[in-house]
């Protein structure tokens, strides 16, 4: 099993995000992955990401998106985590705005392990003292070793 600290790294978690709008999160997260993987192309990724938007929202409830996308050039699973300093609209299924984003992009033949990885995030951000924990973390490392104690069991 793939699990979530090996994709996400302290680089690709970061705090006090200027939101916006969808479309301007999406861009930073694209903008973000760029940097930090310089073979993934910020226009490609954020084309994935807002194509796969249309298919309908990844916002998944209680202040949270998990935009996700398979993604050509690709390699392996890439994730980023991004706390917004204020909430945007973001079409969520309960309607809520969004401020916390936790991103997962897969290879273009993406497979039963990617949508492990998917669920992880998902039941991981499932949990209220998890995402207030999220919320509360103050620096970049703050927020990624909130998910490295939840991958720990801590």
């Amino acid at each position: 099993m793939i699990r979530l600290e090996s994709i996400l790294t302290p680089g690709r978690s970061l705090v006090n995000v200027p939101g916006g709008s969808k479309k301007r999160a999406l861009e930073q997260i694209a903008n973000l992955i760029a940097r930090e993987v310089p073979e993934l192309e910020m226009q490609d990724v954020f084309e994935s990401l807002i194509a796969r938007e249309k298919l309908g929202s990844t916002g998944f409830g209680n202040g949270i998106a998990i935009p996700h996308c398979r993604l050509k050039g690709c390699e392996s699973p890439i994730s980023a985590l991004m706390h917004l300093d204020a909430p945007i609209d973001f079409d969520a299924i309960d309607g809520a705005p969004v401020d916390l984003l936790f991103v997962l992009l897969v290879p273009q033949a993406a497979t039963d392990a990617h949508l492990e990885l998917l669920r992880q995030i998902a039941s991981m951000l499932d949990r209220k003292e998890v995402r207030d924990r999220l919320r509360s973390a103050t620096s970049s490392e703050a927020l990624y070793q909130v998910v490295l104690d939840e991958q720990n069991g801590h």
